[in-house]
């Protein structure tokens, strides 16, 4: 009968086959050891030539890495196997004896893996991250159900930018401009106030000329947006999303943490409530430990970084200067220079992960920051005119998926935690 990897457990003392492929092997004499993959785990196939002959065995040993087979064998219970079970082989049928596989066990530059990559996610390192990647995907999906968002897809091509800056990537639209999306938000503010809560998940786009280990061309997003729900709510919302998604990883993603080798002590304290500091409290931290910065100036990665290691949670830094942040953000009632905003920054040295606001849910104080950007009221009538119909208070964020995903499985740079990256000098494979 057919089995998995993942499954095998169900079958111990029956005889199965298994599609699979050759990681690794080592042979001992009258014995050999295939290292089998499926791509839904790993197990050890012991044959025996006394088991299947010697043509056979011979031809089992001299499989090239990455060969393609089918195996038959008897499910046998290990307490040594990383799985507890390994495979007393029958037969085998060779479906591709592959030879020269480029990736081999020895070291290979990240620029030669970064060539292979369409090779290299099968390796056990890289099939971990992204499966680590699935959890958290899969976890998003049903925490916003659970807690009565509906999905909504924004378009990818739009006429104007969210942030109203100028990292846009730009297109043509038949005879008219067009960029690739670097935010749903803006068309997620409508779909809230049909819905009360949405989220999107999807693909943004920014042409930023930056080659730092957190930063992405394209990279996946997040973005809830919620009616009724002001800056505090939002927060709090964000810390029960974060705890779920770290709690699925530990809870779904054992086998993968520990093929990564990942400390799983820091996630395991990742419960509500996170701390807050506002920006000007970050300011005088930073100001202490010796840091050259003044109130008004961005943080950068060592900044957080910082601010960071002085917490054993993910920590959020509120109410920033308006002047530094996007023009759609609610100022602070009575302190109009603050806005009502917050980033959420990782632990261990991962930075922003979430980035949101409440935002501004007057037409006239909106009609003014359209003045202020110096952006088109005729590109953006119809986000004016959400503040024109119904207006209500409404907050919302967005969370960088591969920067989450290289904080919890513990991966250093972000081009390793999406499938095929798309970097400042790289657009093959």
């Amino acid at each position: 009968m057919r089995a998995t990897i993942n499954t095998i457990g169900q079958y111990e003392g029956q005889t199965v086959t298994l599609g699979c492929w050759l990681a690794n092997k080592r042979s001992s004499g009258k014995i050999a050891f295939l290292q089998l993959r499926d791509g839904t785990g790993y197990i050890q196939g012991v044959v025996a030539k006394d088991e299947i002959g010697e043509s056979d065995f011979q031809q089992a040993k001299d499989m090239g890495q990455e060969s393609s087979l089918y195996v038959t064998g008897e499910v046998r219970a290990d307490d040594r196997a990383p799985s507890g079970y390994e495979l007393t082989v029958h037969d085998v049928e060779i479906i591709q004896d592959t030879q020269d596989y480029p990736i081999t066990p020895k070291e290979h530059g990240t620029e030669f893996l970064m060539d292979h990559r369409h090779l290299w996610i099968r390796s056990s390192r890289q099939h971990a991250i992204l499966k680590i990647r699935d959890v958290i995907i899969q976890a998003t999906y049903r925490f916003f159900k659970e807690n009565g968002f509906t999905k909504i897809d924004p378009p990818i091509l739009t006429a104007n930018s969210a942030e109203g800056t100028t990292n846009l990537f730009h297109t043509k639209y038949f005879d008219e401009d067009a960029f690739l999306s670097q935010s749903g938000q803006l068309y997620l503010e409508a779909a809230a106030l049909a819905f009360k809560r949405v989220f999107s998940f999807g693909p943004t786009f920014r042409a930023e000329k930056s080659k730092t280990r957190r930063h992405l061309i394209e990279f996946w997003m997040i973005e809830p947006e919620m009616a009724f729900c002001d800056h505090e709510e939002s927060l709090d919302i964000q810390e029960a999303y974060v705890v779920a998604i770290t709690q699925a990883v530990l809870e779904e993603a054992k086998a993968e943490l520990q093929t990564l080798g990942r400390d799983l002590a820091p996630l395991e304290n990742i419960q509500a409530p996170f701390p807050r500091i506002r920006y000007d409290e970050a300011i005088e931290r930073l100001q202490k430990k010796g840091f050259d910065i003044s109130w008004g100036e961005d943080l950068g990665a060592p900044h957080e970084t910082e601010i960071a290691s002085q917490f054993e949670k993910p920590v959020f830094i509120t109410h920033y200067p308006q002047a530094i942040k996007a023009f759609y953000m609610k100022p602070e009632p009575g302190n109009p220079d603050v806005a009502l905003c917050a980033d959420l920054i990782a632990p261990e040295g991962y930075g922003e992960i979430i980035g949101g606001s409440e935002r501004i849910d007057d037409y006239e104080l909106l009609a003014e920051r359209f003045k202020e950007h110096q952006l088109s009221e005729e590109a953006y009538q119809w986000y004016l005119e959400l503040r024109q119909y119904g207006s209500v208070p409404h907050s919302g964020f967005g969370l960088g998926l591969e920067r989450t995903v290289a904080w919890l499985s513990g991966t250093e740079h972000v081009r390793e935690t999406i499938p095929f990256p798309r970097l400042l000098n790289r657009l093959y494979p």
